[in-house]
């Protein structure tokens, strides 16, 4: 079970501090996870989609919600499902079946899982308008589509806090935290990471050198 103590922040190699463990899971994040431009561009995509999301967070939640569950998220994903190569990592010299194994946040078969809970808020709200009586019926579709906006951004919060919850039984608290804070701040690496991936890719290139790149 979880404990709580002193939190102690280091990355594998026993270096201390948030940012280097931070910047560990970012990097190892980009190198098996973003060979592809096209995933690379559909990850620019969504970091600008998210962007706009965030500032709209706090003027309507609703609204921003739909934004980045409806755009962001499925932009980005569909980049992991569709494009990014699923065979030998020959440059990182690892097998897929590796890179799933020890995905510190949700690999492939837990983005399907959560893509399909997202999946499943809308309908049951479409069954059940006012979810068994907590909610307003909604009068208009713009209605309907708040209701679903509010869903999923309370599904985006129960989704962290679960996996680092999972992550705290599994390793350390300490993972957990810093995972949860690459995936709240990944739309601003993002940008900066893959702002050029939608140009190379119309110069007709294909995919990333990692090592160039670090």
């Amino acid at each position: 079970m979880p404990t709580i103590r002193k939190l102690r922040f280091e990355d594998e190699q026993g270096n201390p501090g948030f940012r280097a463990q931070l910047k560990e899971q970012r990097w190892d994040d980009h190198r098996f996870y973003h060979h592809n431009l096209v995933n690379q561009s559909l990850h620019f995509v969504s970091a600008c989609t998210f962007l706009v999301a965030y500032a709209l967070l706090f003027v309507d939640a609703a609204l921003a919600s739909l934004l980045a569950w409806g755009v962001a998220m499925t932009s980005r994903q569909a980049g992991h499902f569709f494009f990014e190569p699923k065979d030998y990592d020959h440059e990182n010299g690892v097998s897929h079946e590796y890179k799933e194994e020890v995905k510190v946040g949700y690999n492939l078969t837990r983005k399907y899982v959560l893509m399909g809970l997202w999946l499943a808020i809308p309908l049951v709200l479409a069954a059940e308008p006012t979810l068994f009586g907590l909610l307003e019926r909604p009068d208009t579709a713009l209605d309907f589509l708040r209701h679903v906006g509010f869903g999923w951004l309370c599904f985006g919060v129960a989704a962290i806090l679960f996996r680092v919850t999972q992550l705290w039984i599994e390793r350390d608290l300490e993972t957990g935290i810093v995972w949860a804070t690459k995936i709240v701040t990944d739309p601003f690496s993002d940008f900066r990471l893959y702002r050029t991936a939608p140009a190379r890719l119309l110069k007709g290139e294909r995919s990333e050198d990692h090592h160039a790149a670090a």
